[in-house]
């Protein structure tokens, strides 16, 4: 096989897109009583909406910030990076970071994967970051290992690129979308939101059935009927009178336990989708025996359980793409997810006051989560007078 050959044969390579329909297949999920589910629909189920929506914006509203490794074990801000920049203020010359990472966190949510095409200044160093269309990257992996990415005529080297994955797929390349991995949940929301739709267009009216004191013969039978669906059919968004002869009683049908068991499958369909994504119930507005004590505990169960795991695979991810292996050694990327833990000021001051006792915390640290400015001498840590190193005795005649 000559080097052209090799070359050609290694183009001609299958290339995987994240919006092929056969993708979960290919991954071993079988389909199911709707098979695939076009996450553009799923996506627009209000509890769907609602759980992509608090997940991407409160990620995106948080912090992220690349820090500098300091001598002393600590870290400090590299704010003269220009990476710094990209992840806090602007992602590219049109976009601000905040809109660049909701939208990654949102594709990934949905596609379970997200792409962002970089762009290097002078020096190597990542100063714009664009996010991509999921559906319209291709991934390749090269007979080196390494991944090459397509997006339309264009070619991307594994270091143009940021790709984040919401859950690896068994081709170790692309990550597996949440809504076809949870298929059948999905598609069975879809399933009731499209017959409570039928019941909305048709203005929620009563069915029943018209009653006479007499037999009817066919064709009586046949021009009340046509009469009844004209009136119905003729304009849905009024209900007028409609005049009967004949002795006629209309009998409507009460709500049955159907109807009850219906509604009942939706608000289950609306839990199923909470847990899809790790979503505590009430932070999406379903509050049915919700109390205000288990209310903030799911409030803080979203932020350990949902925000926390998703915040550590970008971070990872970003620090793979947007640093080199050497400058790993000195800068990092993390969040800043202690607002979100934080309690009432009440909570606060007290956690506050117990840590400045105790001589762990000092003022300005204090002041600085409080987004106060420092002040003189506030760099100074206590000391409890009833405590000291153990093995050691306070001298005789000190203390109180």
């Amino acid at each position: 096989m000559s080097l052209f050959d090799r070359f050609k044969r290694r183009e001609q390579r299958a290339a995987i897109k994240s919006d092929d329909p056969y993708l979960g297949e290919f991954f071993g999920l079988r389909g199911g009583i709707g098979g695939y589910v076009d996450p553009g629909r799923a996506s627009g189920i209000a509890v769907a909406h609602a759980c992509i929506a608090i997940v991407s914006q409160n990620l995106a509203a948080m912090p992220l910030n690349l820090y500098r490794r300091a001598d002393n074990g600590g870290r400090e801000r590299a704010t003269d990076h220009p990476l710094y920049n990209v992840l806090h203020d602007m992602a590219n010359p049109t976009m601000t970071a905040y809109e660049a990472r909701e939208a990654l966190i949102a594709s990934l949510m949905i596609a379970g994967n997200a792409f962002a095409r970089l762009e290097y200044n002078g020096r190597g160093q990542v100063a714009a970051l664009y996010p991509l269309d999921a559906a319209q990257v291709a991934v390749e992996r090269l007979d080196s290992g390494r991944l090459r990415y397509r997006v339309g005529s264009r070619v991307y080297l594994q270091e143009e690129m940021l790709h984040l994955r919401y859950r690896l797929g068994r081709c170790g390349v692309m990550g597996l979308s949440p809504i076809q991995i949870a298929r059948e949940t999905f598609n069975l929301a879809l399933t009731q939101q499209e017959q409570a739709g039928k019941q909305a267009r048709k203005s929620f009216r009563e069915e029943g059935a018209l009653m006479f004191p007499q037999a009817l013969g066919k064709e009586q039978r046949n021009s009340v009927l046509d009469r009844l669906e004209s009136k119905l059919n003729s304009d849905l968004s009024t209900s007028g009178i409609l005049v009967m002869d004949g002795g006629t009683d209309f009998k409507s049908f009460s709500f049955s336990s159907k109807d009850a068991e219906f509604l009942d499958s939706r608000k289950l369909a609306n839990l199923d989708i909470c847990r899809i994504w790790n979503v505590p119930p009430t932070s999406v507005g379903i509050v049915d025996n919700a109390t205000y004590s288990n209310s903030d505990q799911e409030s803080r169960a979203l932020v350990v359980r949902c925000l926390a795991p998703m915040a550590k695979r970008v971070e990872q991810a970003m620090n793979a793409a947007l640093l080199t292996t050497e400058t790993r050694k000195t800068l990092f990327i993390e969040h800043d997810l202690a607002g979100l833990l934080r309690g009432d000021m009440k909570a606060r001051y007290e956690a506050y006051q117990i840590g400045r006792n105790w001589g762990w915390l000092s003022p300005n640290e204090i002041r600085g989560w409080e987004n106060l400015p420092s002040i003189e001498g506030g760099d100074e840590y206590l000391s409890p007078l009833n405590m000291t190193t153990l093995g050691q005795r306070q001298p005789e005649g000190e203390g109180v």
